[in-house]
């Protein structure tokens, strides 16, 4: 039988948690690198022995680890993170120019073909590759050429490129996002990147419908339909149907359209997940009461999914990378709060149950489905 292997990156440590294919008895490992902040874990789709982690420290810096064995033992891998040629300048938002300067690794995007290939993407916002699994790493410095940076703003949570996705039928096509710029699309493989934010209207920028400048918090495909995109931005749900070029809102009934997590079902291309937050300032849900939102429209008609979620007192929050689905047959969705816990769905979100409670707060959560 199948089983699932969730990986949790937290405030203090990164956490496995593994079930077999009914994901009711839950085996938690952990916590490995205890103490630190371990913003992403993601695994190679080619070797699903392969893990990568973001590990990151106020005191001591910025370090990737390398697991070859599933998880069970890791150790550092090369951490030359370096901007290629003359540092840009970007516009803080006291509207002066400040250099650009590394800081920490926001996400990991293991290749989709090669087990040895990865994507990093950084704050400030920038794009790195490494074809030794991490040994070595290198900027894709056409997207700071790009010559749009002076526009891109720091976000909340810092100017971090969060997202990245990897067009399964396109080998090319890299799509990015970057809080707060937006998103961009590449179709030679990062050499040279185009906005795509056409239809974006942020109202808290200078010029609403700029060409970059938007808060863009998590986009999302389904590897079925690559020119299909949907996006959760600072406030709106939207979606593309042409890769990107063009974007139109998709909240319908949403009860508010702010949040940071978007997912689409593993076997069903137009059905959505979102987590609603209460606003850009409350960063709980409404009335305290915990809610996974489901599309199965591809976005405009919603529904509440509650059962098994708390509907009182919790005023937990859910993160850009804290959300995935598994490929099993039924697919499992699972999600990971600030208040630490990890639930899962065995039924596409109709029913939940927390795996584990009380770990540091979830800042990622990805998942693997294994043989």
């Amino acid at each position: 039988m199948s089983k699932a292997r969730v990986l949790v990156g937290t405030k203090k440590g990164a956490f496995t948690l593994t079930a077999d294919g009914r994901r009711k008895d839950w085996k938690v490992a952990g916590p490995f690198f205890a103490g630190w902040e371990i913003y992403h874990v993601k695994a190679s789709p080619v070797d699903p022995n392969r893990i990568y982690a973001s590990q990151s420290s106020g005191w001591f810096g910025q370090l990737i680890q390398r697991s070859d064995d599933g998880g069970a033992t890791w150790a550092p891998v090369g951490n030359k993170f370096a901007y290629d040629g003359v540092p840009g300048t970007h516009q803080w938002y006291d509207g002066t120019p400040h250099p650009w300067e590394f800081k920490r690794v926001w996400h990991l995007e293991p290749s989709l073909t090669d087990a040895d290939a990865v994507l990093a993407g950084v704050e400030d916002a920038a794009l790195f590759e490494s074809t030794d699994a991490g040994a070595t790493w290198s900027e894709l410095a056409g997207l700071r050429g790009h010559g749009t940076g002076p526009d891109w703003q720091p976000g909340a949570g810092g100017m971090c490129l969060h997202t990245i996705i990897q067009d399964p039928a396109n080998p090319g096509r890299l799509y990015i996002a970057i809080s707060a710029a937006g998103a961009f699309r590449s179709d030679d493989g990062g050499s040279t990147w185009k906005p795509i934010n056409k239809g974006l209207v942020s109202n808290m920028i200078p010029n609403p419908t700029a060409e970059v400048g938007h808060c863009v918090h998590h986009v999302a495909i389904h590897p079925s339909r690559p020119d299909v995109l949907f996006m959760q931005k600072h406030w709106d749900v939207m979606r593309s149907d042409d890769a990107g070029d063009n974007w139109r809102e998709v909240s319908g009934n949403l009860p508010t359209d702010f949040g940071f997590v978007i997912d689409v079902h593993a076997h069903e291309p137009e059905t959505l997940y979102v987590v609603p937050i209460k606003s850009d300032s409350e960063h709980f849900p409404l009335e305290g009461k915990l809610q996974v939102w489901r599309s199965r429209t591809g976005g405009n008609e919603w529904e509440p999914l509650t059962r098994g979620l708390p509907q009182e007192n919790c005023y937990v929050n859910v993160l850009r990378d804290a959300m995935a689905v598994d490929q099993l047959d039924e697919c499992g969705v699972y999600f990971g709060t600030s208040g630490g816990q990890v639930y899962a769905s065995a039924d596409a979100g109709d029913n939940w149950a927390p795996i584990v409670r009380d770990l540091p707060p979830v800042m990622s959560v990805e998942v693997q489905t294994l043989a």
